[in-house]
């Protein structure tokens, strides 16, 4: 039995919810979004709820408090001790040694922690190169698939780009990432099993590397 606890680190754009969506299917593990936890809790109308709606709708941040609550309370009701996959979460080095706490009450160690580092100009590459076909609808990226575009069977000519600044926001949100990440990888970085796996290869092979991490 290899089922270890996970964490998934990467900035906006590093292809985290794919990855995790890999490692959930093929290896029946349950996916702890925080983001998802905060949702729901907003969606049940929770009094929770309610103050996370209030703050994020004035572009506020769920306190710590209130996620690791999210996340004490989750971890309790699980049946999947030992196949939690982590993502997004911890933020900070706080919400860190907190996680080792909790998980410390239900006697669970977090097994592997896996970085998907992609640069800043790659990503930027990945949003400014998308193409769409208007045709077939498939996504091509003018930095990545010179030859597909080249070959595309609707023809060429029916790639589109969209006219979205979401560069900007993208950016932005990629810095602030590495900004507060950074202190975090530190506090991981020095556990034996820390990897950092290249996020700028192709899917299959970021998933190849990852399952060769979790040895399955």
């Amino acid at each position: 039995n290899n089922q270890v606890n996970i964490i998934l680190f990467g900035p906006p754009g590093a292809g985290k919810g794919t990855q995790a969506q890999f490692i959930v299917k093929k290896h029946n593990y349950f996916q702890l979004s925080t983001g998802n936890l905060l949702r729901d809790e907003v969606e049940l109308k929770t009094l929770v709820g309610l103050e996370i709606e209030t703050l994020i709708s004035n572009g506020k941040f769920a306190s710590d408090e209130t996620v690791n609550k999210l996340l004490r309370q989750s971890i309790t009701n699980l049946k999947f001790r030992d196949r939690i996959i982590f993502d997004g979460y911890p933020r900070n080095v706080n919400q860190a040694k907190n996680l080792e706490l909790i998980l410390g009450e239900f006697n669970q160690t977090i097994g592997h922690v896996i970085f998907l580092n992609v640069s800043r100009d790659i990503i930027e590459k990945r949003i400014m190169g998308r193409m769409t076909c208007e045709k077939c609808h498939m996504i091509l990226n003018e930095f990545f698939n010179e030859e597909q575009i080249e070959l595309h069977p609707c023809g060429k000519e029916h790639l589109k780009k969209r006219k979205d600044d979401n560069l900007q926001t993208v950016v932005a949100r990629y810095d602030t990432y590495m900004k507060v990440t950074k202190p975090v990888l530190d506090f991981y970085s020095k556990n034996a099993n820390f990897t950092e796996i290249d996020g700028a290869t192709e899917i299959d092979h970021i998933t190849n590397k990852i399952n060769a991490v979790l040895k399955v």
